[in-house]
């Protein structure tokens, strides 16, 4: 569980509604037909953008920001670099029943056990990788797209209700509901818009660059071992994919 990815969600809204809360009725802030033009709204614009089944897969995707987390680079090197002996003294099918934390890794390693050529594991490998990004990009423009729809809804329903209002200045009675949508909308949509889908589509951003980063070492890993090279010049190369500061720290261990 991502605990940033759900303080900052649940605090920010829980600031929002005690603050309200505060400044008196909460009930003022709830009005159906603005919760409809700019929810359902909405949802129903963006899903013009996408398939029916891409649009469908948002709710699977934006788990990944609360759930999803890759193993620590430090973690996989000192894998790697673990198979890497075990491979110079037992050969590579000696790590036909190796303990690997990772799937991706799971699943190179069994290519190279079965016999391929290393441009065949590369391949294939960074094709997993290429399709993995596609589809974390689709996640992430659905959400960007509910950021950039739900403020135009609030606005739709702000002139919406600005026309009603308009047209009812003879009745007092109609003037405030008429009011309330009109400006509610526009909250609506800013709270969807700047609280919940554009951090979810930045957080989806994020855990995409970290799983490509580590697939990467995850590749570059493999094929060092498969070439027979050095445990120490592995470690070397895949300490490139580690910050500055934690390269240092581990040459000083």
């Amino acid at each position: 569980m991502d605990l940033a990815t759900l303080i900052g969600l649940v605090g920010g809204f829980a600031v929002v509604v005690v603050s309200i809360m505060l400044g008196g009725s909460f009930m003022a802030f709830v009005n159906v037909p603005s919760l409809m033009i700019v929810v359902v709204g909405t949802l129903l614009v963006t899903m013009i953008k996408f398939s029916l089944a891409q649009f469908l897969s948002a709710a699977g995707v934006a788990i990944k920001a609360f759930s999803f987390k890759t193993k620590s680079s430090e973690e996989l090197i000192a894998k790697a670099v673990e198979l890497s002996q075990a491979s110079r003294k037992g050969g590579i099918l000696s790590l036909e029943n190796a303990d690997v934390p990772d799937d991706f890794m799971k699943k190179g390693l069994d290519l190279i056990i079965d016999g391929h050529d290393p441009d065949v594991v590369r391949s294939i490998l960074s094709k997993d990788l290429v399709l993995a990004v596609e589809r974390h990009s689709t996640g992430q423009a659905i959400f960007k797209g509910i950021g950039d729809v739900a403020p135009a809804m609030g606005m739709i329903g702000t002139l919406i209700g600005l026309v009603a209002m308009l047209s009812t200045l003879d009745d007092p009675k109609m003037i405030a509901p008429a009011m309330a949508v009109a400006l509610l909308t526009t909250l609506y949509g800013a709270i969807i818009a700047n609280m919940f889908a554009m951090p979810i589509a930045d957080k989806l951003a994020l855990r995409s660059k970290e799983e490509k980063r580590t697939k990467a070492l995850i590749i570059d890993a493999l094929v060092a071992i498969q070439d027979g090279q050095n445990p120490r010049v592995i470690e070397g190369l895949l300490k490139n994919y580690l910050p500055t500061s934690k390269r240092e720290d581990k040459a000083a261990a």
